[in-house]
């Protein structure tokens, strides 16, 4: 039985002299100001929530320094999440009733985002989001394969990676009951969805030769004995031979044989046990702004017009003869805009990144120190992933990986490599998500934190930024550009279409398809992400755009003074926050910046 704990902080709302009545002879303490007692009770609140994240996920303590928690895997039983969510409620509550007059205005913003994440994960668990441990694109069965990719230096290492292969039975089972219990209620991804994800479980059903988890047995340090090789082989042999495999094949047979058969027809959120109400939450969740679907779904429709407009004027200038849709034809079936090989889709991306990386200098006065490398996109999860993605570290050791996918070369189309490259590594993704994590002077839950609006508004913003540094220089790659922004905008119509108005699987692909250059083996996996992934969608397009109306707002407040490089500062100097709170930081810059040109 979990007992629920009114914090400690709570105390400091006592005065000294109440704690002295019986000796009045004793000398008065000093009345703690106002001041003090709200800031002392927000950093105590903070602390609590930072120990819940930390209990949360031992990989991630374990990065944090908690040794102790080296070959611990998550515990997702009914019993440690409903206690994780009862501690998240206790401090939720104290910050909402926290007087926050008292507090700096760093100190306010502190105690909004803290009180967004916890509202945040409060919400997840009571709509019951824990049932959906997959999705279109993959599930916990591929994630949890990262850890063989951990650093193996020490026999403690191996230890450690030996100790979670063994937990993995007790990981498999609890994800595996949370399905069950998301198929009993009908909360389960759209059947449509999940067409051929039978696949990503069966890439991990090989040979333990060939298998990911068995590659830490095959390379060890030099330094390790034959003796110590010998018994570690053996034991990572059988491990893999009689614990993983067959978890993979048992958790194959459960979807095949009983989820995907019963997982539900219907595509729409609204259709969920309190789904409209679900879906209206993950709107304003992942937009930051107090904005309903309906005003969303607007929107997007008249940015596709925008963007509509400006796609037709390039189709005129290389000369095109025929309509718009022929031109996507032409530009997803023409042999000259898809790579031959893997190799040459990496170093386009590679070459481009380069070029992404000379910019920086001109439109930025801070850097990260933590580089990127590229990376292609895993092979048991690329079939239904997405075209390409950041993958930060949580080590200051280890660099950011920009990941491309070389699955299917025919639908990866170079024209939209340019705007793909600038958005998930610089300037967009790993510039941002590195400044962030390095921000020392910001409390560990928010330079850990990743505020969607924020992250991917900056990541499609960067897009734009390419225009003015000299990017799309070819006409197809400013298409490419465009039909990115399109396929951000139509994402506003879509995805409230498919949740919110009734909108079917057919209706969204005939509308991305009709409107972006995207390959339909592009436009199917979007959409589908769409599906299962409700709201996640909306951020780019709305964070951009509240990016671009700060940016003119300061050009015109500032004229001739606006410095490019001060503003993007500006926007990224206190890490990610909701869209609000941008808001009056630009504010702040722009008063800042009038002071300093005036004195």
């Amino acid at each position: 039985m979990y007992k629920i704990l009114v914090p400690s902080l709570l105390a400091f709302s006592l005065s000294a002299c109440q704690l002295n009545l019986v000796n009045t002879d004793q000398p008065q303490a000093p009345d703690i100001p106002v001041e003090t007692q709200a800031s002392t009770q927000l950093q105590g609140l903070i602390e609590k929530s930072w120990l819940i994240t930390l209990d949360a996920s031992p990989d991630f303590a374990y990065s944090q320094g908690n040794l102790d928690k080296a070959g611990q895997l998550t515990d997702l039983s009914p019993l440690a999440l409903a206690n994780l969510n009862k501690r998240r409620q206790v401090i939720l509550y104290s910050l909402m009733a926290l007087d926050r007059g008292p507090l700096t205005k760093e100190e306010k913003i502190n105690a909004q985002i803290l009180q967004d994440q916890l509202q945040n994960n409060v919400d997840l668990y009571r709509y019951k989001d824990h049932y959906l441990p997959i999705s279109s694109e993959s599930g916990f069965h591929a994630y949890i394969a990262s850890i063989a990719k951990a650093r193996f230096a020490t026999e403690r290492d191996y230890g450690n990676y030996i100790a979670k292969l063994k937990a993995l039975p007790t990981y498999f089972a609890q994800q595996t009951h949370w399905l069950q219990q998301g198929l009993d209620s009908g909360i389960t991804p759209p059947k449509i969805t999940l067409k051929g994800f039978e696949e990503s479980i069966s890439a991990f059903i090989v040979p333990v030769e060939q298998s990911g988890y068995f590659k830490p047995f095959t390379q060890y340090p030099k330094h390790f004995t034959d003796s110590q090789k010998t018994a570690l082989t053996q034991e990572g042999h059988d491990l893999v031979q009689n614990t993983v495999l067959p978890l993979y094949r048992q958790f194959y047979d459960f979807m095949t044989l009983s989820y995907i058969p019963g997982a539900r027809t219907s595509i729409a959120t609204a259709s969920l046990p309190d789904g409209e109400a679900f879906y209206e939450n993950r709107v304003r969740y992942y937009t930051t702004l107090n904005m309903n679907s309906d005003q969303v779904h607007q929107l997007g429709l008249k940015e596709v017009k925008r963007i509509r407009a400006e796609m037709e004027t390039i189709i005129n200038e290389v000369g095109f003869k025929g309509s718009f849709a022929d031109f996507l034809h032409f530009l997803r079936t023409d042999p000259q805009f898809y790579p031959t090989t893997a190799e040459e889709l990496l170093k386009e991306a590679a070459y481009i990144a380069k070029k992404a990386d000379a910019m920086l200098p001109k439109y930025f006065g801070k850097l990260p120190r933590t580089p990127y490398g590229i990376q292609e996109v895993p092979a048991e999860i690329a079939p239904k992933y997405t075209t390409g993605r950041y993958s930060g570290s949580n080590r200051d050791d280890e660099p950011g990986y920009y990941w491309v996918n070389t699955y299917a070369l025919d639908k990866r189309p170079l024209y939209e490599m340019e705007a793909l490259t600038l958005h998930e590594a610089v300037p967009g993704h790993h510039l941002q998500i590195s400044l962030n994590t390095e921000l020392t002077s910001l409390p560990n839950f928010r330079r850990y934190s990743y505020i969607s609006a924020f992250g991917e508004g900056w990541g499609l913003y960067s897009e734009y930024l390419g225009l003015e540094a000299g990017f799309y220089q070819d006409p197809y790659s400013n298409f490419g550009r465009l039909t990115y922004e399109m396929w951000r905008a139509a994402r506003l119509v879509v995805d409230t279409g498919m949740h919110a108005k009734g909108w079917s699987r057919q209706q969204a692909l005939d509308f991305m398809a009709s409107n972006t250059a995207l390959s339909m083996h592009n436009v199917t996996t979007e959409i589908d992400r769409y599906i299962s992934w409700p709201g996640q969608a909306l951020s780019y397009k709305i964070g951009e755009l509240t990016i671009k109306r700060l940016r003119a707002k300061a050009e015109d407040a500032l004229g001739e003074e606006f410095d490019i490089r001060a503003f993007h500062d500006a926007v990224l100097e206190n890490g990610s926050v909701p869209m609000q709170v941008l808001e009056q930081q630009i504010d702040d810059f722009i008063s800042a910046q009038k002071a300093i040109k005036g004195s």
